[in-house]
């Protein structure tokens, strides 16, 4: 996961022509690693940490010397930069950590992961936010017409890319998390899907600078990314989500890379 966020922030770099930048791609590639163990492993850790299992323990070892990559990299940022930063992370916090009150709740964990449906747009939302937002702050870009777009086709994108994991995970989610799937079955699950992707491509049309290039990277990820989607089922195989549909971006990635 933390290759894809990491691929993610490169392609963003590309598109928008800015040279590779060592601390936004590294940051969020330890973001990624830090927020993405301290929500899965918070709820079976918490403050039992005598009684944990070896491999969880080598997990919070892994997560603190990522934190630790995460703080130094974090100094290097712009002031601007660490004020996204810093919403982002109350929203992983938020994400994780039963704070709010428990009426907007559908059991008594009382976090954002907990809301009935909110899960996938709120990765969308933080994924989209860190990949594009936080490397064109960082490196300065006006926040224009351009840079707007491309969040939106991000969200869109990583709100797609969700699907494949929330129709797998239909045999261990708790029907209380009303996750799409769960709302409205597989199949319009994968039609909302493909009509995400729709969007996704023809927004490069809307941008100020259009490239070529970018339109057929747009076009070949889009279809790919449509053919993972319709195949994916509760059935799928262990690593159709976990590796396959995580490493399209890496893809995408590769990609812009050829076609620079």
């Amino acid at each position: 996961m933390a290759l894809a966020t990491y691929s993610l922030t490169w392609i963003t770099l590309l598109q928008f022509d800015l040279d590779y930048d060592q601390i936004s791609l590294y940051f969020v590639f330890f973001a990624t690693i830090t927020g993405y163990n301290f929500v899965k492993y918070f709820g079976i850790a918490k403050f039992h940490h005598r009684r944990l299992a070896n491999w969880l323990k080598a997990i919070q070892v892994f997560s603190l010397f990522s934190f630790f990559g995460l703080a130094y990299y974090a100094y290097y940022l712009i002031l601007n930069t660490k004020f996204l930063i810093a919403i982002l992370g109350i929203i992983t916090f938020l994400y994780a950590i039963p704070l709010l009150p428990r009426t907007y709740f559908v059991d008594d964990n009382s976090n954002l992961r907990q809301i009935s449906g909110l899960k996938v747009y709120v990765i969308a939302l933080v994924w989209s936010l860190a990949t594009v937002l936080l490397p064109t702050l960082q490196n300065e870009i006006i926040v224009n017409n351009d840079v707007l777009i491309t969040v939106i086709q991000r969200f869109l994108y990583v709100f797609v890319l969700m699907m494949p994991f929330e129709i797998r995970d239909l045999n261990y989610d708790s029907i209380k998390l009303g996750t799409i799937p769960q709302r409205i079955g597989i199949k319009k699950t994968k039609i909302i899907g493909i009509l995400m992707l729709i969007p996704f491509f023809f927004l490069e049309y809307f941008k100020d600078e259009l490239k070529a290039n970018q339109i057929i990277i747009n076009l070949i990820i889009t279809f790919i990314t449509a053919l993972f989607l319709v195949f994916s089922n509760k059935e799928q195989s262990k690593y159709y989500s976990a590796f396959w549909v995580e490493a399209l971006p890496l893809f995408w990635l590769v990609l812009v890379l050829v076609f620079r």
